[in-house]
């Protein structure tokens, strides 16, 4: 189990590498999150004047639920799907540039649009199973059952972005390959969380401190050190997303091809991702 946790976190600081090159990566977490945020505001304004979520419309709630996680999953896999593309060109010893993001996740639009769809669906399910006003082991079911969708769909968008497939194909192969990379793509997806997980707290925590200091001092002095923590923490976000991509990416390019670029040599990769017998 060491073994496995040390080679998944060596994928993750290869990861942090390749970010490093092409930083200009950063660009589409950035754009996805902007492009949420819009969605998310354009959304709110008419379930809070409907009052949709009251109890009363429990079927028109549902609908708009699936229209909502619709829009933010497109919007999400798109971007996702355009930075996954951009890191395969940097594994395979090319120079991605923000174009060649945005083409390849434009060709693959149709699919995009279709494990949105899907998404969606998951979603409003899962939510519903999550419901406070559920017993305690309906909301145990549907966490658990959360963490499976997470752990299963990890490699849909590099699946989508390398494969020419539908959606449904894309959702069989990512479980396929989870048979087979398990471990590396749990331990991966915790080691980034707990990690970013940690810096974020400890940055949020000497934010607030350096607020109440600074508001000894004057106002204006504790909202400008306020909003520059808040801007690092949306920074620490953003970059975790990135690395969360090319992850996934490389995660894929090895669990297919068992071939190892120029950031990932030395990891013993080709024994990490050999098919089961």
């Amino acid at each position: 189990m060491f073994e496995k946790f040390s080679r998944s976190w060596g994928l993750v600081k290869a990861s942090a590498s390749v970010l490093r090159a092409d930083k200009e990566l950063m660009l589409f977490p950035i754009l996805s999150s902007l492009a949420t945020l819009v969605v998310l505001a354009t959304f709110a304004l008419p379930a809070f004047t409907l009052k949709l979520f009251a109890g009363e419309s429990q079927v028109l709630a549902a609908v708009f639920a699936f229209v909502f996680y619709f829009c933010q999953y497109s919007v999400i896999v798109f971007f996702n799907s355009a930075l996954v593309a951009a890191a395969t060109i940097r594994l395979e010893g090319g120079d991605p540039t923000f174009s060649d993001g945005i083409r390849a996740a434009k060709a693959r639009l149709p699919a995009i649009l279709g494990y949105a769809a899907i998404a969606a669906t998951v979603g409003v399910i899962l939510q519903a199973l999550k419901d406070r006003d559920n017993n305690i082991i309906v909301r145990m079911i549907g966490s658990g059952l959360g963490m499976a969708w997470t752990l299963a769909t990890f490699l849909v968008v590099p699946v989508l972005v390398n494969r020419d497939i539908g959606p449904v194909d894309a959702l069989k192969e990512s479980v396929s390959l989870l048979k087979k990379t398990w471990g590396e793509n749990a331990i991966g997806n915790v080691g980034i969380g707990a990690a970013f997980g940690l810096i974020t707290t400890l940055v949020v925590l000497l934010g607030v401190g350096a607020t109440f200091l600074a508001w000894q001092a004057s106002v204006t002095a504790a909202i400008v050190v306020a909003a520059l923590f808040v801007i690092g923490v949306l920074v620490l976000g953003v970059t975790q997303s990135a690395l969360s991509g090319i992850y996934s990416a490389a995660l894929y390019r090895y669990a297919v091809s068992h071939e190892a670029p120029a950031e990932f040599r030395g990891m013993a990769l080709e024994s990490a991702f050999a098919p089961k017998r």
